[in-house]
């Protein structure tokens, strides 16, 4: 009988043991379950950033390829461009492709209007211009005209008062009207043309009659049978004048 009891004893020791070994193996279990769990959940993180890396590297060959492809066939020996020859891409491509930027239809309007504007004002500033030295001719030209229908006037009026007393009243008087007459004409740039004495210059003088004196040099106006004029800076009327050989 004893030796039954230290045997009922045993086994009830080693299941007792036997509980506990289970019970510690199941605690460490559930604290190792949660490190693993945190484990799995970092490791498929990592997987699924490597794969994301992966992706974007993929997609970067994919996109750098072109470029490679026209960088070797713009460089010589298939090296890359530089920074220089990408700027100058754009525009080899408009180059090639023989196109231009469009312009803006209002841009065009206003640089036909100010070309249109600008050939007015030059157009406007030439009339003016001709405008002006046409009615400067006119002016001289009429003006011209009048002053050699008074000279014939002013011709009688030296005739007149040549010969006669200008203690006379009447006479005097005619000599007050042909001095003011004078006055008038030199102030409209009528001024006499001096020959007599002076060398004949056919720009002014108009010789009728040669005379030979050797007491006089030759070539030299001797006497001036009538009175020539100059208009401001033109010939109004050729003096009529003798000549010496």
């Amino acid at each position: 009988m004893p030796e039954d009891k230290n045997t009922d004893n045993k086994e009830l020791k080693e299941e007792a043991e036997a509980a506990e070994e289970t019970q510690k193996t199941a605690e460490e279990a559930e604290k190792e379950t949660p490190e693993s769990a945190e484990t799995a959940e970092a490791e498929s993180a990592d997987a699924e950033d490597t794969a994301n890396e992966e992706t974007v590297s993929e997609a970067g060959e994919a996109d750098s390829e072109p470029e490679t492809e026209e960088s070797a066939s713009d460089g010589p020996g298939g090296e890359e461009a530089s920074g220089d020859q990408a700027q100058d891409k754009p525009k080899r491509f408009w180059q090639k492709a023989g196109k231009t930027p469009k312009k803006d239809k209002r841009d065009e309007q206003i640089a036909e209007l100010q070309d249109k504007v600008a050939r007015q004002l030059a157009e406007f500033d030439n009339f003016r211009k001709r405008t002006e030295k046409e009615k400067a001719q006119n002016y001289a030209i009429g003006a011209r005209d009048v002053l050699e229908k008074l000279l014939p006037v002013l011709d009688n009026f030296e005739r007149g008062l040549k010969d006669v007393d200008l203690e006379d009243p009447f006479a005097a008087g005619m000599d007050k009207v042909y001095k003011q007459m004078v006055t008038t004409l030199e102030g409209l740039g009528v001024t006499p043309i001096e020959a007599e004495g002076k060398e004949f210059d056919p720009n002014f003088h108009n010789a009728v009659m040669h005379v030979e004196d050797e007491n006089i040099g030759e070539n030299i106006v001797t006497q001036e049978l009538q009175k020539g004029y100059m208009y401001k800076d033109q010939v109004l009327r050729y003096a009529m004048v003798t000549v010496a050989n």
